[in-house]
């Protein structure tokens, strides 16, 4: 038998419920890439690569995704526009891989490929660099062509399971890894995506991220010497708002 104690609990909970305010979700894309075309992408090769891997849309029926493949390769697709990730700090996709690398290792140089990465990719600003930093990035300018980048965030599908939850790359710690699906259990099934860039980025660096970034897409294979087919349904920049309704 309820004592009127319990019988008051309830009802102070029950009118708490009732009376809280009601939120809703505003959610504004600033672009969604649904890959009919490549036009809004532009391909990076890397230095003393030879062998590239190739990107291309294919259909079923009345969709389109992007199909992307490596045989013992590495090249990247790099979006054209920057954005702000303060102002869109979130990122959408969906991802599927046919096979995992057998010698993929996110923690060795020789195991350092996956079928799949999705970049979040800042890029170097000469005008927010000190002099020690701008003397470097504009050595490496020279010698390969291009700045690096200041910073990126990568998105893995490994072949196996870390218990890290962010990897350090090991050609530079200013990549940080960060492993979302693993395994060949997971592989030939479509997959969502959802991250959010300033709170990955405060994980994994432990500060606030450069306001300025681009999205790059790879399948790599150079350093395995294996080969992938991966597939990106599409791939979207929003953010979300909540408001409240009373």
């Amino acid at each position: 038998m309820f004592s009127l104690r319990c019988c008051t609990v309830i009802l102070i909970i029950v009118y708490g419920v009732l009376l809280a305010p009601a939120f809703t979700e505003t959610k504004t894309v600033l672009f969604r890439e649904d890959f009919t075309t490549l036009e809004n992408w532009e391909p990076f090769f890397f230095p003393r690569i030879e062998n590239h891997s190739t990107y291309g849309i294919v259909t079923d029926r009345t969709q389109s995704f992007l199909k992307a493949q490596s045989n013992a390769s590495a090249s990247a697709l790099i979006y054209k526009k920057t954005f702000n990730v303060y102002d869109y700090p979130m990122v959408s996709w969906r991802w599927k891989v046919d096979n995992v690398y057998l010698g993929g290792n996110a923690k060795t140089k020789k195991g350092d490929d996956y079928p799949l990465r999705v970049y979040i990719i800042f890029p170097f600003e000469q005008g927010k660099a000190g002099f020690l930093e701008k003397v470097h990035y504009t050595y490496y300018r020279l010698l390969f062509g291009e700045y690096p980048p200041r910073s990126c965030l990568n998105y893995i599908w490994a072949n196996r399971h870390f218990k890290e939850d962010v990897l350090t790359s090991t050609y530079t710690n200013k990549s940080k890894l960060i492993p979302l699906k693993s395994g060949n259990e997971l592989t030939g099934t479509w997959y969502p995506e959802h991250i959010n860039i300033i709170e990955d980025y405060l994980r994994a660096f432990g500060s606030q991220p450069p306001d300025t970034a681009r999205l790059a897409i790879m399948n790599d294979s150079d350093n395995t010497g294996e080969s992938s087919v991966s597939y990106l349904d599409y791939i979207a920049v929003y953010r979300v708002r909540r408001d409240n309704d009373s």
